[in-house]
């Protein structure tokens, strides 16, 4: 009993511990750095960048773009979901486009981006471009789940709409749009990183990952991507903390 609570608890450590064992037996066979570096020389590369104050402000940068583009995502997602939700003649309007942004590869994207935008504000945009779809359409689909005998006792008694969109719409819409939060932050550190990749603003990841590749320099390369890898879940567990704490305060 005492070493199943054990085994349990350290039960993602050794998952860990195996992935590396995995990762270090095939940095052996390989035995090309170019290709694979070992996690020796990977690790070795993330303890220095932690004692390298342009890491902190590189990382400082790319969360601000990353996190502006989520949130203004998010905003405009809620809102206009909100919007479409409650008007399908809105929402036959907006649907094709929505489609559109949500089908087309993120590359062409960054591209346009990059003829349209600063260098600086090319990851914000690409951010908002592909979470938007994702907030509006968890949105949707939350107002589209609420109760209809709820909403018919509202329409019996006359209560206001401004009233009923606050007590009925926006609780039944709240757990997918928090849902819709979390994948689109995730998605976001994503293409915010293969937005700085080509559009190389100065103090971003992305031109860390970019100059690791030109100068072969590949456990910095791997370095680097455990950071966006560690960053991305960081904020995935903060969001949760924060949607747990409004949860408590209701």
């Amino acid at each position: 009993m005492k070493n199943s609570i054990l085994l349990s608890k350290y039960r993602n450590f050794f998952i860990i511990i195996f992935w590396i064992t995995v990762w270090e037996i095939l940095s052996l066979i390989i035995n090309q750095e170019i290709y694979l570096p070992s996690p020796f020389a990977t690790f070795k590369s993330l303890f220095d960048l932690m004692f390298d104050k342009v890491t902190y402000i590189t990382i400082l940068y790319s969360t601000y773009r990353t996190l502006t583009g989520f949130l203004i995502s998010t905003f405009f997602g809620v809102m206009l979901g909100f919007v479409c939700g409650m008007n399908k003649s809105i929402y036959n309007l907006l649907n094709p486009l929505v489609s559109i942004i949500r089908t087309v590869p993120v590359m062409s994207i960054i591209i346009i981006a990059i003829m349209w935008f600063k260098d600086t504000n090319v990851p914000v945009f690409v951010a908002f471009l592909m979470c938007f779809p994702i907030i509006w359409t968890n949105t949707i689909q939350g107002i589209d789940s609420a109760d209809n005998k709820l909403l018919q006792m509202c329409k019996i008694y006359n209560i206001k709409k401004i009233r009923v969109i606050k007590s009925v719409y926006f609780y039944s819409a709240l757990p997918y749009i928090k849902a819709g939060m979390v994948s689109a932050l995730g998605i976001s550190w994503k293409v915010t990183s293969a937005a700085e990749v080509l559009s190389l603003p100065k103090y971003s990841i992305g031109r860390f990952l970019y100059d690791s590749k030109v100068y072969l320099e590949i456990p910095d390369l791997f370095a680097w991507t455990i950071i966006i890898v560690l960053l991305s879940i960081l904020f995935e567990k903060l969001l949760n903390i924060i949607f747990k704490a409004g949860r408590q305060n209701d």
